[in-house]
């Protein structure tokens, strides 16, 4: 992947981040339900609109899929870039600090290349196919269990616990972002994290950060959302998804998730 590529998605990112902190209230932002009965912002639209805009100036050929717009995939297209405009909507609409925007450039189906900026938090994160993971610039890694260290967590949404048997025994967090969920897996903050609904853009960007830092990452009772399939509209598709810190985390955790 050419640097000036990387470069791209990084200024990309730290644009949108800039946009919707712009537009960040302490006090609450209107949020409208959508027929998916999760909720979108005026902010979600315009980051949207920039990073779409930007992408298609950069790489006309390449096909983009959006959470507010095409949610559908395409075949022959020589990549495809999956976007969530605002991760964490619900956090942003009721003034609190944990919300992001994800962007991830996928080749022949795979994320090779991602990059997600959470602007309040001062936390840019990016990953390369093969080169590795940063945040602001500094490589990171996941961190095994230490036995020293009680302190570590399990990260996981509100659905987690309504719809599966959790027997993890580290202390539970909901963050109300699965991007910055994956995202404090790769930083060694968490041991384990858990998403009961994710969509594709909800998972794109942090997969491929997870991995890039040592991490393991898969679906749990669907399959896997990589390679994309063409002609699909993912807008109809969730993906439990668990990663671990390690790939013997992953299966002792995968135990301990069963459904109800």
């Amino acid at each position: 992947m050419p640097t000036d590529t990387l470069q791209f998605i990084t200024q990309l990112a730290a644009q949108a981040g800039s946009l919707l902190a712009e537009r960040f209230h302490l006090s609450g932002t209107h949020a409208a339900l959508k027929a998916d009965r999760s909720f979108v912002t005026e902010s979600d639209l315009a980051s949207d609109r920039l990073i779409s805009a930007a992408i298609r100036q950069a790489f006309p050929q390449d096909h983009i899929l959006s959470e507010e717009k095409d949610t559908s995939s395409a075949a022959g297209a020589p990549a495809v870039w999956v976007i969530d405009p605002l991760d964490g909507t619900t956090n942003y609409a009721v003034g609190m600090h944990v919300w992001g925007v994800s962007i991830a450039r996928l080749e022949q189906g795979i994320p090779t290349l991602a990059a997600l900026n959470f602007p309040l938090l001062d936390e840019l994160y990016t990953a390369q196919r093969g080169a590795g993971a940063w945040l602001n610039g500094v490589p990171i890694h996941t961190r095994p269990p230490d036995e020293s260290q009680p302190l570590s967590f399990f990260v996981c949404c509100s659905r987690t616990h309504r719809r599966y048997k959790v027997s993890i025994p580290y202390k539970a967090r909901i963050l109300g972002s699965s991007a910055y969920s994956y995202c404090m897996l790769a930083r060694g903050a968490a041991l384990i994290a858990f998403e009961a609904t994710p969509k594709v853009w909800d998972l794109a960007g942090g997969w491929l950060v997870v991995q890039e830092a040592g991490g393991a990452i898969e679906t749990l009772f669907t399959p896997p959302p990589f390679p994309l399939s063409p002609e699909t509209d993912y807008a109809r598709s969730s993906f439990p998804t668990l990663a671990a810190a390690t790939p013997d985390l992953l299966a002792q955790s995968r135990q301990q998730i069963q459904p109800r």
